[in-house]
């Protein structure tokens, strides 16, 4: 079974490695030791948690959407070239990139320092993992 230390949990879901420590003090996740004696939290848990995170509707205000992943962040990056625009956003630890139309990025009125959501809808999604499983 996987099983990580409390810094890795904390930043695998995105939280501080205090929030870890008090979902284990108030019963949210177990805890257990290694056999060097660290504390460890059990994958599966944490991954059960992770899920109750996310949230499990796409409704925002009046409007129902099927794609589930939506990241909001700050716009970092606008750049306007012709027909296109490269739009970065930071969405926490994760850089998001989008292409669109330069009409799109205008009518959005995207600029540096404004706040975005990226909507991510993909029929193909990679997932890559170590050579070699945690213990």
């Amino acid at each position: 079974m996987t099983h990580y230390r409390i810094s890795e949990a904390a930043r695998l879901v995105g939280v501080s490695d205090d929030t870890i420590r008090r979902w284990v003090a108030d019963g949210i996740l177990p805890l257990d030791h290694d056999d060097a004696g660290r504390q460890i939290v059990p994958g599966a848990a944490l991954a059960a948690h992770a899920k109750t995170l996310g949230g499990s509707t796409a409704e925002v205000g009046d409007v129902q959407r099927s794609a589930r992943n939506r990241f909001v962040g700050l716009v970092t990056k606008v750049e306007i070239e012709g027909l296109m625009a490269q739009v970065e956003l930071q969405c926490g630890p994760h850089r998001v990139v989008s292409l669109m139309s330069s009409e799109a990025a205008r009518e959005l009125k995207l600029e540096v320092g404004s706040t975005g959501v990226a909507v991510v809808k993909a029929t193909m999604v990679i997932v890559e993992t170590d050579k070699e499983p945690q213990p």
